[in-house]
């Protein structure tokens, strides 16, 4: 949408105005869920929200095998036993060729000095940083971030306004905002005004109000006033909630005048709903899992997620759902589902990953000692067994028979 006023839009950063984007999505918004859901036509794609402490402390790596850029961290709760192997937790990861210029990164965040010291952790490497001031969940609201942001509007406007200034600034990126409708139009209305003045370049409104639920229908009655608000103050306005598809992102963009839209779960289930109806549409599932798993292979993304994400693009009516379901590797499910063309790399990835049958676990292993050892000792009592068996059959040899008749 055209407006006279517009906060200018940073070198390094991208402007939401005439965008169908991916939602913010824990586990469904991982590295190869976002690839998909630029393949098939996302204009830009959010990260899942991630918590600024967990990203502080972090160590930067260049992964040579996937071309990541991946955030990892010791685990807190890392066996301190001298010898004693340590895995690093991937934080985040992002492709820096095939994300650039189209990733954005949502912040989890209660502080702005901690959300500025995580943000500059990754803003050389994304388009945006989103500050997620609308997840209900308690893990979110129970720290003071995510919707229970909504309740302190000047604070939330404090943490803007240093993302602004210590981060979008430096290295000029914009810096955004996700939120939620509060209880009124009025107080609505209140807290966009604050939050537009704080120099942020974009604002999402997920069209629910905090206690509502993903099952309840999206509340559209306060958009039109929302993107109206955010025009006048020359933010970009991305609308939220029971969008379908790209051709009813579009449609929707119009008849509400805002400048984009977000798709969420209806990219979960099918990321090519961001395929317009002129491209053909929704693909089918099989063609769908076969892309997801390509691209996971093609990053080693972590099994855990992959399956996950599986269980997402599947039909669970379909007759190998629950086959899927119980795979515990990569190859199982390239045999299962029959990808041949990509059966060889799934080993490849099964083996740097330790899972399925190329590598056992250290609970299988330690198993296998404990079986050995019970084995051989098994085998040491059959020997004795044996012997003193031997030794009772030859008592007479022994000469017990000789001494029964001496004694007589």
């Amino acid at each position: 949408m055209s407006s006279s006023k517009k906060v200018p839009i940073p070198k390094n950063g991208v402007d939401y105005r005439e965008k169908v984007v991916l939602a913010p999505m824990v586990r469904s918004g991982e590295l190869p869920s976002r690839l998909l859901a630029l393949k098939y036509g996302a204009d830009l794609v959010w990260g899942p929200e991630t918590i600024d402490k967990s990203m502080i402390g972090t160590t930067k790596r260049i992964n040579p095998i996937s071309s990541t850029i991946d955030y990892t961290r010791t685990p807190s709760n890392a066996s301190k036993q001298p010898g004693s192997v340590i895995k690093e937790s991937k934080i985040y990861r992002l492709h820096p060729d095939q994300e650039h210029g189209r990733l954005i990164f949502q912040i989890g965040t209660s502080s702005p000095t901690t959300a500025v010291e995580a943000a500059k952790l990754v803003a050389p490497h994304v388009a945006g940083i989103d500050v997620n001031a609308g997840c209900p969940k308690p893990f979110s609201t129970s720290g003071g971030m995510g919707a229970a942001l909504l309740r302190t509007p000047d604070h939330l406007a404090s943490i803007l306004s240093a993302l602004v200034k210590e981060v979008g600034n430096v290295f000029e990126i914009g810096i955004s905002v996700k939120i939620r409708l509060l209880e009124t139009a009025d107080k609505t209305e209140a807290l966009v005004r604050k939050l537009c003045a704080t120099g942020i370049t974009g604002l999402t409104v997920h069209c629910r109000t905090t206690p509502m639920r993903p099952r309840e229908r999206a509340i559209r009655d306060q958009l039109r006033m929302i993107a109206d608000i955010c025009r006048g103050e020359g933010v970009a306005c991305v609308m939220n909630g029971d969008v379908k598809n790209k051709n009813e992102a579009l449609q929707l963009i119009q008849e509400f005048g805002c400048d984009g839209a977000m798709i969420a779960t209806a990219a979960e289930a099918n990321p090519s709903a961001f395929r317009t109806n002129e491209q053909g549409g929704l693909l089918p599932w099989r063609e769908v899992v076969q892309d997801y798993m390509r691209l996971a292979l093609d990053v080693d993304n972590k099994w855990g997620n992959t399956k996950f994400t599986l269980g997402q693009l599947m039909p669970g009516k379909a007759e190998v759902y629950k086959r899927v379901t119980q795979c515990k590797s990569y190859a199982e499910v390239c045999e299962t589902l029959e990808l041949e063309n990509i059966a060889a790399q799934a080993r490849e990835v099964d083996d740097r990953l330790g899972i399925g049958q190329t590598q056992d676990s250290s609970a299988i292993k330690k198993a296998k000692t404990e079986n050995k050892s019970a084995q051989a000792a098994g085998g040491r009592m059959s020997v004795e067994k044996t012997r003193s068996s031997e030794n009772r059959r030859s008592l007479s040899e022994r000469g017990v028979g000789i001494l029964s008749t001496m004694a007589v």
